[in-house]
């Protein structure tokens, strides 16, 4: 959801209907008008005025996305942390520095991971250097929209269940709990569409889930009508997991753009940013900040829409209001539906 398309008005609307709106860092000094100032600074200045302006449209809670991976990553952190948001959600790389950049004890720390491994690292590493533990745990499985934290292998032919990453995440997060006896909720991503995979984690002892995909089909969504529209004309089969100049999987929509590049043509670029560690703009056949820019812009020869393995099912526009209506009445369901099952399933109602 990076690059503008979770901003102002898609957070603040998903937080006024009582879930948790993320803000994404990523991308926000593209934005500001004052081009004197170098980009780690207009993306600092940028950000701390999004996050006011998003705060100033719901009374409710929300969060900012930031990625490890980024090279203003401790400025970004620090916007946050003065604007003292809910919550800082860290993947793209391990955040095993995050609580020492955050001053403000009342913001949650959530880490993304995509491994159980991972999330006990994390939890051995903030306890020894911080004396603290993740708020939450973001579990991502390989059918999620952008970069992904998998080989190519895994990303595209054989997907480790996201069932399987949050049952071994779970079982991190309750041997923690057990220990020092604070709670880690852990919240599962990638792949999650309607309201009975909802329920389907949430019976398996997960806190909840985080949604991306079907968010861009929103009236509210930041992003241009052109990457919506994306969305609604594409097929199964023109979603693709190509390797970005980060050299990770990133799963996109197929269009001339992605045609160009797979073909091994070099789009020539100068780079102004320099926005992620990991990129090396000598080496790299495109400027995938760029690309993104144009996309959020509805320049999509010059561009591409990133995106879930489920976003071809989507097949409307619709407020954010009635995205959620409709996921909590179909988790609802199938919460009732299982609860009445013979107590030999093992489930439970939460």
């Amino acid at each position: 959801m990076g690059v503008r398309v979770s901003g102002s008005r898609l957070a603040s609307a998903v937080s006024n209907e009582g879930a948790l709106g993320v803000f994404a860092s990523v991308g926000t000094g593209e934005e500001w008008p004052d081009r004197t100032l170098n980009y780690v600074t207009r993306s600092y200045v940028s950000l701390r005025h999004m996050l006011r302006q998003t705060k100033s449209l719901t009374p409710n809670p929300i969060a900012v996305n930031i990625m490890c991976a980024l090279t203003n990553y401790e400025d970004l952190v620090k916007a946050a942390d003065e604007e003292e948001v809910a919550a800082i959600i860290s993947g793209a790389g391990l955040p095993l520095k995050l609580p020492a950049l955050v001053k403000h004890r009342s913001i949650k720390l959530i880490p993304i991971v995509s491994s159980g491994r991972a999330a006990d690292l994390i939890c051995r590493k903030w306890l020894k250097d911080y004396n603290r533990l993740p708020d939450a745990l973001v579990v991502e499985g390989s059918l999620a929209g952008g970069h992904l934290g998998f080989s190519m292998s895994d990303a595209v032919t054989s997907h480790v269940p996201l069932e399987s990453i949050v049952k071994d995440v779970l079982a991190i997060a309750a041997r923690y709990t057990k220990k020092h006896g604070i709670p880690i909720p852990v919240i599962p991503a990638g792949g999650i569409f309607n309201g009975s995979d909802i329920a389907r984690f949430l019976n398996m002892g997960a806190s909840g889930v985080q949604m991306g995909t079907r968010f861009v089909c929103t009236h509210e969504c930041d992003a241009s009508l052109q990457y919506k529209e994306a969305y609604l004309n594409c097929r199964k089969e023109d979603i693709l997991v190509i390797q970005s100049p980060l050299k990770l999987p990133l799963r996109v929509i197929r269009n001339s753009f992605v045609d160009s590049i797979l073909s091994g043509e070099k789009v020539e670029f100068k780079c102004l940013y320099h926005c992620l560690s990991t990129c090396d703009p000598d080496k790299s056949p495109y400027c995938i900040a760029q690309a993104l820019v144009n996309a959020y812009r509805g320049n999509m020869s010059a561009g591409f829409a990133t995106c879930g393995a489920n976003a071809y099912r989507v097949d409307r526009i619709v407020s954010v209001r009635e995205l959620i209506q409709e996921l909590v009445d179909e988790c609802r369901l199938h919460l009732e539906s299982t609860a009445k099952q013979p107590s030999t399933t093992h489930t439970t109602k939460p």
